[in-house]
């Protein structure tokens, strides 16, 4: 290659220069972790052609949510970009044999993983996530002479793998950073303002753990903690989608869920909703971006019998009040928690949002978890309990008739 590539960096990033052989960087939400490491990966093509390296993920279900994009970004921006072929699933030199490549270590087995043996580095994206299965497959096999294994990741538990083995019990060949949003010279103002928007509305120990890449002391007190994992998927054909409601009311958004049942695992796939949203409005907004809903039935919050009314006339001619029972809300967390699994797909912010933020009260004088639920943070929740809410009841109704 010739000329000279100019690459500003902030300062955090000067002690990962000494070459090692685990490099780590953690910390909160838009302090720069993957950028970083997306810059280093072209980089290291451009230093050696023939450089090979890979890209892991627990879960890589497909490459839309990986960080191939953002590679590709750091390419075109860096002006390189006839220096690399792009493919829909790789990244090749055009100079020489090295690529990039992206996989789910989920896909691996411990004899396909020998694959990445002759590979220069591998890059762990939300490593936090990362199964000690896994961890213990990739290391040994990103064995040849000086390669390394990058980590980035927001952390979760202190329990978690990548943190057991590069926070609490470091290896003498690592060097691990932690680094926060005020460290990033290059955020944009977009994101700072979502930062001291959370600031003013999150409690403090959610704030820590978001943006400033504490632990999420939280954990125990989530109702779902352990419970969902986010991951891409897409709906099979012979999938039936259920449907619920929620209605918004002062600063609680209105909030619409496409979620479905299949082998005891419960798929969120769609949301739709948003503070403010005028039930003028609502009709038009759901079906845009929940395409087909007005064929299926829409399980609404029977509170507001005049705006099911309504919308049944203005474009959700399906939409009906659900049945409501005492104990309906512990019931339908109850039936929720049941799942093998719930698996939220990536789309769907605002309802990991509410999964990671939904919790049980907490004694302030003991610490102690208490057995009821705060009222925050669950208008999405209350959307998939109304979708599974007829699921729930012949549960219920089986559960009697048994007794």
């Amino acid at each position: 290659m010739n000329g000279v590539l100019e690459i500003q960096i902030p300062e955090w990033q000067l002690p990962l220069d000494k070459p090692c052989r685990y490099l780590g960087v953690k910390g909160g939400r838009g302090s720069g972790k993957s950028h970083y490491f997306a810059e280093k990966a072209v980089e290291s093509l451009l230093l050696n052609p023939n450089t090979k390296g890979v890209c892991i993920r627990e879960i890589q279900k497909s490459l839309k949510y990986s960080a191939k994009q953002l590679i590709e970004d750091k390419i075109h921006s860096f002006g390189v970009g006839y220096l690399f072929t792009i493919t829909q699933t790789e990244i090749k030199s055009t100079i020489g044999s090295g690529l990039i490549i992206f996989q789910g270590m989920q896909d691996h087995t411990a004899d396909s993983i020998k694959s990445l043996e002759g590979f220069d580095w591998a890059w762990v994206e939300e490593a936090h996530t990362l199964s000690d299965k896994s961890l213990k497959l990739l290391r040994p096999t990103i064995r040849k002479e000086n390669s390394q294994v990058w980590f980035s990741w927001n952390p979760e538990n202190e329990t978690d793998p990548v943190d057991e083995f590069l926070v609490k019990n470091p290896p003498k060949d690592s060097i691990v950073v932690h680094v926060n949003i005020d460290q990033n010279p290059f955020v944009s103002q977009t994101l700072i303002d979502e930062m001291e928007h959370d600031r003013k509305t999150l409690p403090d120990e959610m704030f820590q753990w978001i943006w400033k890449g504490g632990y999420n002391t939280r954990s125990k007190r989530q109702v779902f903690g352990g419970k969902f994992t986010i991951q891409d998927f897409e709906r099979e054909v012979d999938w039936i989608p259920l449907y619920g409601l929620d209605f918004g009311f002062s600063q609680d958004p209105t909030a619409v869920v496409e979620c479905f049942v299949r082998d005891q695992i419960l798929y969120i796939r769609k949301e739709a909703g948003g503070i403010g949203l005028e039930l003028d409005h609502t009709s038009d907004y759901v079906n845009k971006k929940i395409v087909g809903i007005d064929r299926y039935v829409i399980e609404a919050d029977s509170a507001r019998p005049e705006s099911i009314s309504y919308l049944k006339r203005k474009g959700l001619p399906r939409i009906k009040g659900v049945k409501k029972w005492a104990g309906s809300i512990e019931d339908g967390i109850k039936h929720m928690l049941s799942y093998k699994e719930i698996i939220i797909h990536p789309e769907c912010k605002e309802t990991i949002k509410n999964f990671r933020l939904y919790s049980y009260k907490e004694d302030k004088r003991t610490g102690n978890i208490l057995p009821d639920l705060v009222d925050a943070n669950n208008d999405y929740i209350d959307a998939i309990r109304y979708a599974l809410s007829k699921l729930i009841r012949k549960k219920q109704s089986l559960q009697v008739i048994s007794i």
